[in-house]
């Protein structure tokens, strides 16, 4: 029998043929013009490099930007060989990411965006929206949408929209709208939200860094200001209002209806499972007799064989036992045991009659551990930067380890059911993984960081609403020290987070938890690189070649073409390693052309937030799963986003700027 064809994810694909191209480019300009010095081209080969581990994500892209630093490092030892008088990279300064000012302030960031969300205020926020807008498309989308760009603006955007999920979640529930309709322009406009200030974005953050470095190769003369928290305030509003109007007027011709989307409450759980699976999964207690033929099997198997799923367990004159720890593949069925199943009666059905199993007409052994007030049926998502991704069930002890009993895989639009082998498939970013567990445990895997918990109404214990005055009071004071006080912006944060910590508010592991150490090591890592580009004259370089082709055009249309580079490179890797490999190539074209630096560094650091053609970015990755979006879903309606993007943010930094 032949086999089946390997289906590469669209998504992937464009993503591929994008870096192929950048590639290809960047090989050409090192053939066909000057030829570069031997530092110049080794550099450039860095760059490529990065550029395809990026791409083609060989490995994990913090993976990928370590080996690159390392690498770096490396010449030192390797000048020689490579026909270097020094190394790229002084190794004294390699490591000076970790401690860099854009890197501490990204994690004060995720910390006190963390504390925000702890004090419960979010489900106040859902309640506000859905007092404003009522069940009216056209007024809960503006409503939400604005409201997390908001506080995008303040905090990392994958995390403001990991913050709305739950919200929007209720909010479709409630309204009897398709999550389609209202995760598209939220998580839009959470990305949008990340240019509104300095802070809203790690590109943002990491700009005056990378213009403090491009300083030291410029001439007084020629050395650039640090850009201030809101300098970019009225490019960011301009881009928030066109993206929420942009929804409004074409939101009906551009946002899917999915038919397949997650979104459970515990109120219409059975329902959306009656309509997405066909059937209507109940909760069984089986007894095994001594005599039975199942004893001695591995519960794995037998779930494998009948399409069940075995939620708890009660060995003979013991308690029962549900969540993390009771129930494994490899757990061997005893005679006496009582078996807590969910599945369909047809299937429960099959199994008894088989081993001659004891089926109880009522809950006895787990009436009040797998009672409604106690577990129930619910969906978390595997957002960006999980450590499961990758990975299996069955390779991570799912139900083992994180008491998660998994009946569904909901993935670009198609949802997986136990008999697809759900339990030996990799974790993919945006899977929606249908589960039953117990509320406690839920409530303990919103503080997980490879878990995104979309169920929102469950009995669950309150969080801390009486620490929403604190969290407010050392938000404030880092942001009053953010405007009003020239301390560097990494010691303003960290005040808040700090405060935050000391006051209750976090425990020190939960802000822990909050840090995506990905995206901290992804940063710290590039940043060699960074500086090697610029040292070594390799952003020059390329800037001279490009010039010899459009240097000729009006300074406008270049900028424009430098945007329009930096939103190419932000579909094919990372938009802070586009940020670090594009800053100093623009700095270089600006002052070639005699156009203002600092200008051209930020129409960067702003471009790398145009990423909605596919879903690259973590936020649209983060929503694709809940609401069934698939790539040409993004194609259509990001198509049109990143061309008013591009349009709307030259307009306002020629008024501006």
């Amino acid at each position: 029998m032949a086999q089946k064809e390997k289906k590469i994810p669209t998504k992937q694909l464009i993503k591929k043929r994008l870096a192929s191209i950048a590639i290809f480019v960047m090989m050409g300009m090192l053939l066909a013009y000057e030829q570069p010095t031997i530092e110049i081209a080794w550099v450039t080969a860095f760059l490529l490099l990065t550029i395809y581990l990026f791409a083609f994500e060989i490995v994990d892209v913090d993976v990928a930007a370590m080996s690159i630093m390392v690498l770096l490092g490396l010449t030192t030892l390797l000048a020689p060989i490579m026909g270097l008088g020094q190394g790229l990279v002084d190794p004294k300064h390699l490591f000076d990411g970790f401690s860099s000012n854009a890197v501490m302030s990204i994690i004060a960031v995720m910390i006190i965006g963390a504390g925000l969300d702890k004090t419960g205020i979010m489900t106040k926020v859902a309640a506000f929206i859905l007092k404003t807008g009522g069940t009216s498309e056209k007024r809960i989308i503006p409503i939400i949408s604005s409201t997390v760009a908001i506080i995008s603006s303040f905090m990392q955007n994958v995390g403001a929209a990991a913050l709305f999920l739950p919200v929007v979640s209720r909010i479709s529930a409630r309204s009897g709208l398709p999550m389609s309709r209202l995760l598209m322009p939220m998580g839009f406009c959470a990305i949008l939200g990340g240019t509104v200030t300095m802070v809203g974005s790690s590109p943002l953050i990491l700009l005056n860094d990378l213009i403090q470095t491009s300083n030291t190769a410029l001439p007084t003369e020629q050395q650039m200001e640090a850009w201030g928290l809101f300098s970019v305030t009225p490019i960011g509003l301009a881009l928030v209002a066109t993206g929420v109007i942009y929804f409004v007027v074409a939101g009906r011709f551009v946002l899917p209806t999915t038919t397949k989307e997650s979104g459970t409450t515990g109120s219409d759980v059975m329902e959306y499972f009656h309509d997405l699976y066909g059937i209507k999964p109940s909760l069984f207690e089986i007894v095994v007799p001594d005599d039975s033929d199942l004893v001695g099997k591995l519960l794995g198997e037998v779930e494998s064989t009948y399409s069940v799923r075995a939620i708890g367990v009660k060995y003979s004159g013991q308690e029962s036992m549900v969540g993390p720890g009771s129930v494994a593949y490899d757990t061997e069925v005893e005679g006496g045991m009582v078996l807590g199943f969910l599945a369909a009666k047809i299937h429960i059905d099959t199994l008894v009659d088989k081993y001659d199993l004891k089926k109880r007409t009522e809950l006895r052994s787990f009436s009040e551990s797998l009672s409604a007030s106690k577990a129930g049926i619910a969906e978390v998502v595997i957002p960006p930067g999980s450590q499961l991704i990758g990975k299996s069930a069955r390779d991570v002890w799912l139900r083992k380890t994180y008491g998660l009993s998994m009946i569904a895989i909901h993935r670009d639009g198609e949802t997986l059911r136990s008999g697809d082998h759900i339990r030996s498939m990799p974790f993919h970013a945006g899977d929606t993984l249908v589960t039953h567990t117990t509320w406690d445990n839920l409530a303990r895997l919103e503080n997980n960081s490879n878990f995104v918990v979309i169920t929102t109404e469950y009995p669950r214990e309150e969080l801390r609403p009486k620490k929403v005055g604190w969290a407010a009071l050392f938000f404030s004071i880092a942001l009053f020290m953010v405007l009003f006080t020239d301390i560097r912006l990494s010691i303003a944060l960290l005040t808040g987070a700090v405060g935050m910590i000391l006051s209750g508010v976090l425990k020190i592991d939960e802000a822990y938890q909050a840090v995506s150490w990905k995206t901290v090591f992804l940063l710290a890592s590039l940043i060699p690189l960074g500086l090697a580009v610029e040292s070594t004259g390799t952003a020059k370089w390329i800037a001279d070649q490009t010039l010899s082709i459009v240097g000729d055009m009006p300074v406008w249309v270049i900028q424009g073409a430098v945007a329009v580079l930096a939103t190419f490179f932000t579909l094919v890797m990372s938009n802070v390693g586009a940020t670090v490999l594009l800053v100093p190539l623009a700095v270089n074209i600006a002052i070639g052309v005699g156009a203002d630096p600092a200008v051209f560094a930020l129409t960067v650091a702003i471009a790398t937030s145009n990423s909605f053609l596919i879903p690259t970015h973590q936020v649209n990755a983060l929503i694709m799963g809940p609401a069934g979006y698939r790539v040409p879903d993004f194609i259509r309606a990001g198509g049109v986003m990143t061309i008013l993007f591009l349009v709307v943010m030259m307009v306002m930094m020629g008024i501006f700027f």
